[in-house]
């Protein structure tokens, strides 16, 4: 089985399941031949403790947080959901809600939550885009620019792959953040939606 066949929403499924990052869920899902329960095993092994099967358990308790910045010109509602109420309560879990909703208020262009959430045309729209731009660069490079251009592209758009503003952070992105409280509360961490509000948009 190729990386072709592996599709946004097996990808999303393990995701969902384990909380491991989308890349380590691709690699995971083609080794396995797209085998969920195997792409599962291959995970633990690889992540250890950080990594485990949450199974079917739906993500039906959570947290809606609202951020408005100072001068009341822009505003976030966001959800974030979790396994147990005993976690949606949980201090650390409200935190990282507000935390990530300070984040999108502070960030203009984001407007999906993961990579696979943004929509096929537009992603081909931008790498039309980034071929034109590397037309005149040496044929075996021209691949490299515009995968490299979209990376930095979904940067924007994409939530769970910015890297924090806060500087106590150290640079970590969303995702490193919602993997690392899952691995803590062992509970399925899921940034559900969020809308942003700005005047005059």
């Amino acid at each position: 089985m190729s990386s072709v066949d592996v599709t946004a929403q097996d990808v999303k499924a393990l995701r969902d399941r384990t909380g491991a990052g989308m890349m380590d869920c691709k690699k995971a899902l083609t080794e396995s031949g797209g085998d969920i329960e195997k792409a599962i095993e291959l995970l633990r092994v690889r992540q250890g403790k950080k990594i485990q099967d949450l199974g079917e358990r739906a993500a039906t308790e959570g947290t809606v947080q609202a951020y408005v910045h100072a001068g009341s010109k822009v505003g976030v509602l966001i959800e974030v959901d979790c396994n147990t109420d005993f976690v949606a309560k949980n201090d650390d879990f409200v935190s990282f809600a507000r935390e990530v909703a300070m984040q999108i208020a502070a960030s203009p262009t984001v407007e999906y939550v993961a990579r696979e959430d943004v929509p096929a045309e537009k992603v081909e729209s931008e790498r039309r885009v980034y071929e034109q731009e590397a037309a005149d660069k040496p044929e075996n490079v021209r691949g490299k620019i515009v995968d490299g251009k979209l990376d930095s592209w979904y940067g924007t758009v994409v939530l769970l792959e910015q890297e924090m503003h806060n500087p106590k952070f150290d640079g970590k992105t969303v995702q490193e953040l919602r993997d690392e409280l899952t691995a803590t509360t062992g509970e399925n961490v899921v940034i559900r939606r969020f809308v942003r509000y700005a005047i005059g948009q």
